[in-house]
């Protein structure tokens, strides 16, 4: 469980999988959490199963069940009706197992269970902290969905749309299925077009409910000090913020309001929130005696600032308060001409280019890097479009010319 838990975040379903293969043989594993908003679902196993798996199949069968408990029976697993075996932490983190046809019957659930609380609790963890490596990879996966999404609303509904004209012609004889034709296509294109709507509840939290929650996490850390906290809430209009930027913003007001309290003496903070349009802008000052350890703050926010392009300014000033004011961007920033495009690439994509240098296929990469091999697909298709080029040999010529190789050169059989 240690390894399970303790590795990166994006392959935590792999490496649980791999833990309990032996003892609940299954085919397919997923975990769904709406706390990791760029990548919800955490899967592992036979790719033509998880790579169909939807979000809307994982929260119908989530809501089949109640926090804590366990169900099987016949569910919607990647378009198909298949007996998977579920269980809903009380974290309200979602694991479907689709278990070999031998091992129908759940073995020892409480085992399953309990073992899942674990990984659930690792997983509501490492979000909470905001750390840098799960911002990064956050923000990379909500950039390549929304892209995607993007693209295929545009794709369809050019289709959608020729197909409404050529059904709505009134040179097309047999008036009623031209018209059964005509409600079908307009219904899918409204579908398609709240595609992205739906997408954006499942990313982004209202800023209005990210700072309540920042509120709420803050409690238990005033409880036992004698501080008046006064909370400046944000404009109810303003721009929802994207998961990661909500989940770094509670965090890095939380390390501040810790530091606040390593002073001798702290009677009133006073903590708001507000936006731009283009920016969250964080204030977070107190009237304590101005002897908070500055250089250990911005080393402790350094990290979550750099990988949002956040800013930081620090005023203390000693017998007068310390204010704090934190300006981090709601989109990613825009990658210029002139620029390498391989910064943009985060570190597990640079270590998948390395291997797509040396002309490796994916199930090899993923064998080496020990994560799913759909994993690889996706931060494959990162690379390609981060880089600007349309296959993994350019990707690779790339590499090379910068030096980017794998240490030992091999290339594989």
């Amino acid at each position: 469980m240690r390894t399970v838990i303790s590795g990166p975040l994006p392959e935590i379903a792999f490496r649980f999988s791999k833990l309990i293969a032996e003892i609940w043989p299954h085919e397919a594993l997923v975990i769904y959490t709406r706390e990791c908003t760029g990548r919800p679902r955490k899967v592992a196993g036979n790719c033509d199963v998880v790579d169909r798996v939807t979000v809307d199949e994982l929260a119908a069968l989530k809501l089949t069940i109640a926090a804590g408990e366990m169900a099987s029976g016949l569910h919607t697993f990647g378009g198909v009706r298949r007996q998977v075996w579920a269980v809903r932490d009380i974290t309200d983190t979602l694991l479907v197992i689709l278990p070999k046809q031998t091992q129908l019957d759940v073995p020892d659930p409480d085992a399953i269970a309990a073992a899942f609380g674990i990984v659930a609790t690792s997983i509501q963890q490492q979000v909470a902290q905001a750390s840098p490596d799960y911002l990064a990879e956050s923000r990379a996966a909500s950039v390549e969905r929304a892209r995607t999404i993007a693209e295929l609303t545009e794709l369809h509904a050019a289709t959608l749309s020729s197909l409404l004209g050529t059904l709505r012609s009134h040179d097309l004889d047999d008036r009623r299925s031209r018209l059964t034709a005509s409600e079908t296509a307009s219904s899918a294109l409204i579908a398609l077009r709240t595609a992205g709507t739906v997408d954006r509840a499942f990313s982004e939290e209202a800023v209005t409910t990210a700072f309540a929650r920042l509120q709420g996490e803050l409690r238990p850390l005033l409880r036992h000090r004698n501080v008046k906290v006064d909370y400046v809430e944000p404009p109810a209009d303003g721009r929802p913020l994207p998961g990661e930027i909500a989940h770094a913003a509670r965090a890095m007001v939380r390390a501040i309001v810790l530091t606040f309290g390593e002073q001798p003496v702290l009677s009133r903070m006073r903590i708001a929130w507000d936006c731009d349009g283009d920016n969250v802008l964080i204030e977070v000052r107190d009237q304590g005696p101005g002897a908070i350890d500055r250089s250990m703050l911005a080393r402790q926010l350094s990290g979550r600032l750099q990988t949002l392009h956040g800013q930081i300014d620090i005023d203390s000033v000693a017998g007068w308060g310390s204010r704090i004011t934190l300006t981090i961007p709601l989109d990613p920033p825009v990658v210029r001409p002139h620029e390498s495009p391989l910064a943009e690439l985060n570190p597990r994509e640079l270590e998948v280019l390395t291997h797509l240098a040396a002309g490796m296929r994916n199930k090899p990469i993923a064998a080496e890097l020990g994560v799913a091999e759909s994993t690889v697909k996706f931060h494959v298709t990162s690379v390609l479009r981060k880089l600007g080029v349309t296959n993994r040999g350019e990707a690779g010529a790339i590499a090379i010319r910068a030096g980017i190789v794998r240490a030992d050169k091999t290339r594989p059989a």
